[in-house]
């Protein structure tokens, strides 16, 4: 047998060429190109050039040479040697050729050497520095002021690996100096950079604010199936754009996105079919939204999905050779024989000769790629044998059954076969039939068909003949055939199977449901459910409606066999529904349409829908929602699901109901997104407060996002002096914003005879549909100067080593209360930590305080205009600190397995030490994984607990001490 193959493409192995990127500075001034096959006798090799050969023995001195297969290119001249290769392996059964490879000179050009002009620009502004680099594949970064400071890209600063540009959305004051691109070359290592640009910020006081605009944008882009993608966007603008990545038509990105960059790059890895779809970028600030779409689109190199192989086949004979192969365009399939182009599709061979023996290669090729797949076809003529597969010695059959003798020798072209009984020569009658394969057919066998059965082939290369001895037994019957049963879920079901058969035989029952044969090991290792007897008894316990089918009973053995079959119904909850689908979609309602499911031998009493929002916390958080009808009858194939939320992502599931309970739920619809509707929500605790140098401060409470109805959802406030007539408005277009600033420098101008100024304030809602309602109109007092009172009779008592609460009396005119605490020793006033309490409370708890320490707290009024005067300082120690080391454990489980008893360490006390007194022991007992579970409190250092029998369990126990708790220790127990 000789074989002549080139090892595939994917192996790591270098046998096939490889593309190849040659540099002028490369130390090796040689190209090596690798091909090596494998095939008895060795293969000689030869090479191609763009489609032409080339001639090694004339061409001595053209600087190629032959190394085993390898080809060598000493001293690569670009224009002599650049371009596509081809290895050609051949011996005397057939020819193949590699796969092409590229030798390409790489190179790298150098900037212009004129002078960069510098950019002048406004603080505030956006500013773009021009890359222009040379064109290659390279990859770019800027340099700062002088080499190798490289510039680090964030929220504000992005470089394009597209165009190379450096662009910086707002430019700031310390973005002055000098600017170089640096364009690296990583296929020879190589990088050049282009003379420094100056950029030059000027003052603009004050600062301008400057709208969102989206300056870099994707463009239409084809990713590789399994490869990674990145798509650019980048904005101008003052504040500094905030760069928000949606997927067209899907509320959330792929799993394998990722952003990065500030928000200017959306990176996708391992690219998938699904992921091709529309992408959007929005680039938000106060200013403005700006945004940008393009399409991505997935696509694949060739892949085999079925390849030939080396076949052997008689001369003569039929023969198809196919390939097929995926791909994204569809990959154009043709063929080589020998390393010749033999034609396209599928080969068909309809009567093969040894001209059509040799090498085949089938070639798989579209835009992204090509590959190969090679193997020998081998036509061959042989003379009858019967060396590997002899008429079976023994044979058996059942009596008035149908026997089947076999001869299958090899040989080519196919023989002529003969058959004979003893001396008996046989032929065709209507009970005995010589087969075309030569296998002999005998019906309706009895006991004076044993005997000695002998085939004959001949072809013209020679005959051979094989024996063998039949001999009939008595054929297996069924005796008890199992019957069609009803069963209810929850029930024992039987059925029986009984069969005779030759005694000298033996006999195997074997059960399917549904002509898929039952694995009893499985079914009794998982469901402990399935369990047949000896006598070929199947008995079902706890039957649920999974096991309702048609069940058949095959009695086996190495002659014959026989089926019985019968139908098992089983009545309990109803199916799922099938085929929900949304068909109309509105602002605040649907129409959901489903197909009725297996009622399970009880009609269906009604219909649930339930609902999943795009807020929904875990997989499982169905509701059901409300339906028009509100009740939905067993004959119910559609309703109008109504009450949802406007520019919300909606999924629904059905279930239906009968006597017997819920059934199981259907699979969820297609997720979709409900009409977008003016805002109906108003914001709400909307207040405020003036502060110093004429600011008046508006605050409301941000909306829940599932009340934003729409795009583009923003806010507008409305606000007046209290003796007014006319309204200011401001619009503000962040959804997440909670305050707005007013600065006019006569609200602090106020009477000798009023300390403070009225001012009315309203805040509505908008989105891209209209303007929602206003709040509630709210007064807003505006200070004339700080508090000049402080609050008084200030308290406080430690909690733990590390926590205390304080009060204090406040005053009645604040915004809020100021609470300072520091270590009166070890401590700075000016370091102390501050808590600003809203003027809702008189109390706080205060935290990450320090064990066993003097602590001075102070309390102070704020009302916008700034803090008042402290109160008197409130002195406390903190509770001394727990233990560091948790207590030791022991545990003993009964003999029974029933009984777990936990015992630990008292924690020894030291009156003069620096540890808190210890109060009780708290033990928690939970399931591994979990985060909480039930917590007992005891004076003891024991407690037993029954022991669990199934799943992982975690037992944990740690003291309570005046100052706070200690460290935990853990046991984990296992059960059966």
């Amino acid at each position: 047998h000789v074989v002549l193959v080139l090892v595939k493409k994917h192996s790591m192995n270098p046998m096939e060429p490889l593309d190849i990127v040659y540099t002028k500075e490369s130390p090796d001034k040689r190209i090596s190109m690798n091909c090596r096959a494998r095939g008895n006798p060795a293969p000689t090799y030869r090479w191609r050039r763009d489609n032409w050969e080339i001639k090694l023995l004339e061409l001595p001195t053209d600087h190629y040479s032959l190394v085993g297969g390898n080809l060598i290119i000493n001293n690569p001249d670009e224009k002599k040697h650049a371009g596509t290769y081809v290895c050609v392996a051949k011996n005397i059964y057939g020819t193949v050729i590699s796969k092409e490879a590229k030798v390409k000179f790489g190179f790298l050009e150098e900037f212009p050497d004129e002078e960069r002009d510098p950019v002048t620009v406004k603080q505030g502004q956006g500013a773009v520095l021009i890359c222009d680099p040379p064109k290659h594949e390279v990859t770019f970064q800027w340099i700062f002021n002088e080499f190798p400071r490289f510039l680090h890209p964030d929220k504000r600063r992005f470089v394009s690996q597209s165009t190379g540009n450096l662009y910086i959305s707002k430019v700031e004051e310390s973005d002055a100096g000098n600017y170089s691109c640096y364009v690296f070359n990583p296929q020879i290592g190589k990088g050049v950079y282009s003379k420094f640009i100056s950029l030059i910020p000027i003052e603009e006081l004050p600062e301008r604010k400057y709208k969102s605009d989206l300056v870099v944008k994707f463009p239409d882009t084809t990713a590789m199936l399994n490869y990674n993608v990145t798509l650019e966007c980048f904005a101008l603008g003052n504040p500094a754009p905030h760069i928000v990545w949606r997927k067209i038509g899907a509320t959330d990105l792929p799993a394998s996105a990722e952003v990065s960059m500030g928000g200017a790059l959306l990176h996708l890895y391992n690219v998938q079919y699904e992921d091709a779809s529309g992408y959007e970028c929005e680039a938000i600030n106060q200013k403005w939204q700006d945004w940008h779409q393009a399409w991505l689109y997935v696509e694949a190199a060739p892949e085999w999905a079925v390849t030939i192989n080396n076949t052997q086949k008689d001369v003569g004979s039929e023969h198809t050779m196919s390939c097929v192969a995926n791909g994204k365009p569809t990959p154009y399939i043709r063929w080589l024989k020998d390393g010749f182009s033999y034609g396209k599709g599928e080969l068909k061979f309809s009567s093969l000769t040894f001209d059509d023996s040799g090498m085949y290669q089938c070639i798989a090729e579209n835009y992204w790629g090509i590959i190969y797949a090679s193997a020998e076809l081998r036509v061959i003529a042989c003379a009858p044998t019967f060396e590997f597969n002899p008429v079976k010695k023994y044979l058996l059959g059942a009596n008035n059954g149908r026997v089947v003798i076999e001869c299958k020798p090899r040989a080519a072209p196919r023989p002529k076969f003969t058959w004979t009984k003893g001396k008996e020569v046989l032929f065709n009658n209507s009970r005995i039939s010589i087969m075309f394969d030569g296998s002999l057919e005998i019906l309706n066998a009895t006991r004076n068909d044993e005997g000695l059965y002998t085939c004959f082939a001949e072809n013209d290369k020679g005959k051979a003949n094989s024996s063998g001895i039949l001999t009939i037994t008595e054929a297996t019957q069924i005796t008890v055939a199992p019957e069609d049963t009803v069963a209810m879920v929850g029930d024992e079901v039987r059925l029986q199977c009984q069969a005779s058969y030759d005694p000298s035989l033996d006999v195997t029952f074997i059960w399917s449901l549904d002509f898929r044969v039952i694995d009893l090991y499985l079914e009794w290792k998982h469901y402990q459910r399935v369990m047949v007897s000896a006598s070929g008894e199947l008995k079902i316990m706890n039957v649920q409606i999974a096991h309702e089918g048609r069940y058949t009973c095959t009695a086996q053995t190495v002659v014959d066999n026989v089926t019985a079959s019968a139908d098992l119904k089983v009545k309990g909850r109803p199916g799922p529904p099938g085929g929900v689908r949304v068909e109309e979609i509105r602002d605040t309602s649907v129409k959901l349409v489903w197909n009725r499911g297996a009622d399970h031998g009880n009609p269906v009493l009604g219909y649930t829908i339930q609902t999943r929002d795009f807020y929904a916390l875990t997989k499982d958080d169905w509701r059901v929602a409300s339906t028009s009808p509100t009740a939905l009858n067993g004959m119910a194939v559609m309703a109008d699901v109504v009450d949802l939320y406007p520019w919300m992502q909606y999924e629904f599931r059905v279930y239906a109901t009968n006597e017997f309970g819920d059934g199981e739920a259907s699979v969820p619809s297609i997720k979709i997104k409900t009409w977008d509707a003016v805002p109906v929500v108003a914001p709400t605790n909307v207040g405020g407060y003036g502060g110093k140098d004429g600011e008046l401060v508006v605050t409301w409470t941000v909306g829940l996002s599932r009340f934003f109805y729409g795009k583009k959802f923003g806010y507008v406030v409305a606000f007046k002096p209290h003796d007014g007539s006319d309204w200011w408005y401001e619009t503000i277009s962040d959804p997440e914003t909670r305050r707005y600033v007013h600065r006019d420098s006569s609200f602090g101008v106020t009477s000798d005879d009023f300390q403070v100024r009225e001012f009315q304030v309203k805040v509505k809602t908008f989105n891209i549909k209209g303007d929602g309602p206003y709040s509630l109109t709210t007064t807003v007092y505006y200070p004339r100067d700080v508090p000049s009172e402080s609050p008084t009779d200030v308290y406080a008592r430690p909690v733990s080593s590390h926590e205390a609460l304080v009060w204090w009396l406040p005053l009645l005119s604040r915004l809020s209360d100021q609470v300072k605490y520091w270590r009166k020793y070890d401590d700075t006033e000016p370091g102390a930590n501050r808590i600003f309490v809203p003027a809702t409370a008189n109390q706080t708890r205060l935290e990450n305080m320090r064990p066993d320490s003097h602590y001075l707290i102070e309390v102070r009024a704020y009302n916008g205009a700034g803090v008042g005067p402290p109160s008197e300082h409130c002195e406390m120690f903190t509770k001394r600190a727990p233990p560091s080391v948790a207590p030791r454990m022991w545990r003993y489980i009964s003999w029974t397995g029933k009984w777990l008893y936990v015992w630990w360490d008292h924690i020894p006390y030291n009156w003069f030490g620096n540890e808190s007194f210890p109060l009780y022991y708290k033990v928690m007992f939970r399931k591994t994984g979990y985060i909480t579970g039930p917590i007992y409190m005891t004076g003891w250092h024991f407690m037993d607990f029954p022991m669990p029998q199934v799943g992982d369990y975690e037992l944990e126990v740690r003291g309570r001490y005046e100052g706070g708790d200690g460290p935990i220790r853990k046991i984990r127990l296992q059960g059966e």
